[in-house]
């Protein structure tokens, strides 16, 4: 039969998951000739010649064939007569032209079973060398310094291989057949050990000695794939508390990482869908309900639950075998509000005074990537944070196709979006942008995902409604630059935006609970119910709008949010007299404070309006005595639904209540307040009054959105922000709603607080800037 040719070109995640191997075994299976080869915008070309049947064929396959890790997002195929110009199938040196297609960056993906195998296989070349990896696993975003995606353009560029690694890299039939991050220990990088001062230590092996260091209780830095991580025993409280002091984290839970699921269930409860994203390629941090007594309560102080990991590197499999322990605290190498350490350098110089021991490795780090983090909410998993494993990928998304849209979040648990070609690109965990260091972090991260997608232009920023946000004044900057619209979006509108993308809706009558996003007002909201479409929306009802004296000492000190919740419902002698009683603690100057607090209240200085339901839920912590202080974003709320676990809602019997206030109704927090103190004077007890108050002010903004949904004859309800994370109040909400007939949604691809909120505003810019 007569010879055709084919030029096929494939989009989506093709580079660096194993697709140009994959290519060859097909065409030499089908009895194709030509080549493959990567392209610099990170998809893929391929040229055959042969029967046309075959090649059919051939591209049926590539859908359904297709390597794990890859995802095919287009096929194209010219077809031309052939030029017989090919004796067989080869891959062939990468284009850095492009197709015209937009693709995929790959993300970092755990070390496969093959590896871990040979890993630990003491007659093999790499046994115990921490580096292994193949086509199907390891490093990719973090080591890629630009496309197309081959080894002089990564990290790896600085470690030739050495012959028995070339002879695999080129064999057709072997899973390093073109695995740019393939080495071993005679050309790849090396671990060693250091001491705090920086000076090395010198053992035969620094691997099993840093297990040895940590079972005796020693602090060790220890640099992974994206970034560093500062592990520690959790056995002993002495190096937790000593950790805890050296890294100014008083009360933040620690993650903790385990070797293996059996070990993992001696001391927290997994269940199967918890197993499965612990099992998975991305390998998240997961939060578990811990079970008593098994590690030491400093690593998540006044929680009944703890986030736990499994080895994703071969450094962390190597240590974890070695080491004695149930697992080992691995919290991210940064003080508060900068960003994890990247340079061996810099770490020793920071951490030198602070730890004990470095275990380094001679890899450059490209890109920064936190681990991600999720856990069950309402009965499925849902992002804390989306990161390691999962950035740089897009998201399914429906979204404008018209214009090239950089949206840079809010202030806390920033994450950058970027969306081109109608596709969601969201760059990895940011983090808290008060500091200088974590503002450049931020736009090094736009400008390196920019260069990654090939996006030279930028047609519109988007950024908070808030005027003194550091994001606000870089998307000033960056608008500038590329002399592009700047578009300013109030915080929950843009929440509610990415719930609405997500779940592929024009109109949603929205909750949006958080701890504060700038109103258009001028006042501060948390508390919100909205009918929201990707271009406006109206605010239908609301959280009691309280005064908060003392603006962020309110949000530190929760006492001050009582003061204010209170303020409007009791005489201020009354108040100062709850306060006393319930609230001491909470003051750092005692009595005097609480005086200075109420004269505060009295003249309105420096008092600010909120209808924050995080300020709510610290309010009622603080008067339970959960917790006193905020020491960590939602440390009070969040101890509350820990407290509150142990409760049982029907001990109490409070319900919500609503009032008109400013043209509509809102849930009277100040009521809710009032029945927790009576609650507590009947001898209720406080963990049945904490069950019973996050249920009823979930069931009040419930109550809000349903009456609301009737009237605009609008039937599905969402709900989004930070205080979704919270099981309670989320199951709450869901199951108002769906008594009342109504269909319910939540974020499942998205992080529900601020980590998916430049996504939001990215929707809303490119809507508002649609005709």
């Amino acid at each position: 039969m007569t010879a055709i040719r084919s030029e096929i070109s494939v989009s989506g995640l093709v580079q660096g998951v194993g697709f140009r191997p994959f290519c060859y075994r097909l065409a030499t299976k089908f009895g194709l000739k030509g080549t493959v080869r990567n392209m610099g915008d990170a998809g893929v070309q391929i040229i055959l010649e042969g029967e046309r049947g075959a090649i059919e064929n051939f591209i049926q396959a590539l859908g359904k064939e297709k390597p794990p890790l890859a995802r095919i997002d287009g096929i194209g195929a010219e077809w031309k007569p052939a030029t017989g110009e090919f004796k067989d199938f080869s891959v062939v040196e990468s284009g850095k032209g492009g197709l015209g297609l937009l693709s995929v960056i790959p993300p970092d993906i755990a070390i496969c079973d093959d590896c871990l195998r040979e890993m630990f296989d003491p007659k093999g070349r790499r046994y115990r060398y921490p580096f292994t990896t193949c086509v199907n696993c390891g490093p990719r975003f973090t080591i890629i310094r630009d496309l197309p995606y081959d080894r002089e353009r990564t990290s790896m560029e600085d470690f030739p291989l050495c012959g028995d690694c070339r002879g695999e890299y080129t064999n057709p039939s072997d899973r390093r057949y073109h695995a740019e991050p393939t080495c071993c220990s005679a050309c790849g990088p090396e671990v060693r050990l250091h001491h705090a001062s920086g000076e090395s230590h010198e053992v035969e092996d620094p691997l099993r000695e840093a297990s040895k260091l940590l079972d005796e209780g020693k602090i060790v830095v220890i640099k992974g794939i994206g970034g560093m991580h500062v592990a520690a025993k959790v056995t002993e409280d002495g190096p937790l508390q000593r950790l805890r002091e050296a890294f100014k984290r008083p009360q933040q839970p620690f993650a903790i990482m385990s070797k293996d699921l059996e070990t993992v269930r001696t001391f927290a409860e997994v269940g199967a869908d918890e197993e499965e994203r612990l099992k998975s390629p991305q390998r998240p941090i997961v939060v578990l309900r811990s079970k008593i007594g098994k590690i030491s309560e400093l690593v998540s102080p006044g929680l009944d639950s703890i986030g736990v990991m499994l080895p994703y590197n071969g450094i962390q499999h190597i240590i974890l075998r070695d080491g004695k322990e149930p697992a080992y605290v691995m919290t991210s190498a940064n003080l508060p509000g900068l960003p994890m350490v990247l340079e061996n350098e810099d770490a020793i110089s920071k951490f030198g005074g602070l730890v004990d021991y470095f275990l380094l490795h001679n890899r450059r780090i490209i890109n920064r990537c936190d681990d991600s983090v999720v856990r069950l909410t309402a009965g499925a998993p849902v992002f804390l944070r989306r990161s390691r494993g999962y950035a740089p990928m897009p998201l399914d998304l429906q979204l404008p196709k018209e214009a090239n849209v950089l949206a840079l979040g809010a202030e806390f648990d920033v994450v950058a979006t970027l969306l081109k070609g109608g596709r969601c690109f969201p760059t990895q965990h940011i983090g808290d942008v008060s500091k200088l260091e974590t503002m450049g972090y931020l736009r090094q991260a736009v400008e390196r995902l920019m260069r990654l997608l090939n996006l030279e232009k930028i047609d519109v920023v988007a950024c908070d409604l808030h005027p003194q946000y550091a994001t606000s004044s870089e998307a000033e900057s960056f608008a500038r630059e590329f002399n592009a619209k700047l578009v300013r979006v109030q915080h929950h509108h843009a929440h509610l935006a990415a719930l609405m993308a997500e779940h592929g809706i024009d109109e949603i009558v929205g909750i949006d609970a958080d701890g504060v996003g700038y109103g258009a007002d001028g006042t501060l909201w948390g508390g919100e119910v909205m009918v929201a479409s990707h271009r406006d929306f109206e605010r239908v009802g609301a959280l009691a709008s309280q005064p908060m004296p003392g603006g962020d000492l309110a949000t530190r000190f929760p006492a001050r949010a009582v003061a204010g919740i209170l303020w409007g419902a009791l005489q201020p002698k009354e108040v100062e007299n709850v306060l006393g009683d319930f609230c001491l603690e909470g003051f750092r100057q005692g009595e005097d404070e609480i005086k200075a607090v109420i004269h505060q209240l009295e003249i309105g200085m420096n008092v600010f309006r909120s209808s924050s339901c995080g300020r709510v839920l610290d309010a009622v912590s603080c008067i339970l005595g959960v917790c006193r202080e905020r020491t960590y974003e939602g440390e009070p709320a969040i101890k509350l639904e820990a407290f509150a676990r142990g409760g049982d809602e029907s001990g109490s019997s409070f319900k919500f209540s609503l009032k008109r206030e400013k043209g509509f109704e809102r849930v009277d927090t100040s009521k809710l307040l009032l029945d927790v103190l009576e609650a507590m004077k009947k001898g209720d007890s406080k963990r049945d009054i904490a069950a019973r108050a996050q249920i009823e002010l979930g069931r009040g903004l419930a109550e809000l959105a349903v009456k609301a949904s009737k009237a605009k004859g609008i039937e599905t309800i969402g709900a989004r922000g930070g205080v979704f994370y919270n099981d309670a109040v989320s199951s709450a909400v869901w199951d108002f709603v769906d008594g009342e007939g109504l269909k319910f949604l939540m974020h499942r691809q998205v992080p529900p607080g601020d980590g998916g909120i430049s996504i939001g505003q990215a929707v809303v810019a490119a809507h508002r800037s649609t005709s």
